[in-house]
């Protein structure tokens, strides 16, 4: 039951060149950044991401991604990440965007044991009649579209099928953590990591805060430890050190004072 390991390097030592990885986050919040800063000292490479975007700001996956470590990303948003931008239309990286919503289901019913599942996103555009670039040649062509999906009608409206989504490995961050893999995720931080985590086949959380068992109140659990293998608690360091993506403050007004 105890599933602590000791350091982050040793909790990544079996994810090799090729695995498929679910990956918590959204933007720079909740995301397992020293797992993945493990992975890349570990030097694996060739992986497959599952995950909304693929970091920020030479911050998360972004680390991954500018080392070319990562042939296939699957995700919903690639942002203001140029370098994101710049591999895929250069044809050195595989993508399949997809709906947001379609994304998180697709990782809960993987996680869920359920193979497939309808919803009526995307249907009537290339997500369900296929033809989206999941990988362009070297000249700007496509290289590889992607295939039609199943459409079905069901009392009037018309469904697409989606497929739920496991990968080897997951890769999440939380707040609070017990030796048991019982997790809580403080606020916006509870994105896609709960989902991420169901989805992989071993999951590794690194958590703030470790605590011991009974110390988080049951019914306070977002995610149970059955969905966790392996927990890395982070030092005091690691656990405060958190970027943010889009700074704005607002302007006082005429004759207004900043205190502080």
């Amino acid at each position: 039951m105890d599933k602590l390991v000791a350091t982050a390097v040793e909790a990544v030592a079996d994810v090799l060149d090729g695995a498929s990885l679910a990956v918590g986050g959204f933007g720079l919040s909740g995301v397992p950044n020293v797992l993945i800063r493990a992975l890349f000292e570990r030097g694996v490479g060739g992986l497959s991401v599952v995950s909304n975007n693929c970091g920020a700001m030479e911050s998360g996956l972004a680390v991954l991604l500018a080392a070319g470590r990562i042939g296939r990303v699957t995700g919903s948003y690639i942002g203001a990440n140029k370098e994101f931008a710049r591999q895929y239309l250069a044809g050195e990286l595989a993508v399949e965007l997809i709906p947001q919503g379609t994304l998180a289901e697709r990782l809960r019913a993987g996680g869920a044991g359920i193979p497939a599942f309808y919803t009526p996103a995307g249907v009537g555009t290339q997500v369900a009649d296929g033809g989206l670039p999941w990988r362009y040649g070297g000249s700007g062509g496509v290289a590889l579209a992607s295939p039609p999906k199943e459409v079905r009608e069901f009392d009037g409206v018309e469904y697409v099928l989606e497929r739920g989504i496991r990968t080897d490995f997951a890769l999440v961050r939380a707040a609070r953590g017990d030796r048991h893999g019982n997790l809580v995720f403080n606020k916006s931080a509870r994105n896609f990591n709960p989902l991420a985590a169901m989805a992989g086949r071993v999951t590794i959380a690194e958590v703030e805060e470790l605590v011991e068992p009974g110390a988080i109140d049951p019914d306070a659990v977002q995610l149970p430890g059955i969905f966790v293998q392996r927990v890395v608690a982070l030092t005091a360091e690691q656990a405060t050190d958190k970027k943010i993506e889009q700074r704005t403050v607002s302007v006082p007004a005429a004759g207004e004072s900043v205190s502080g």
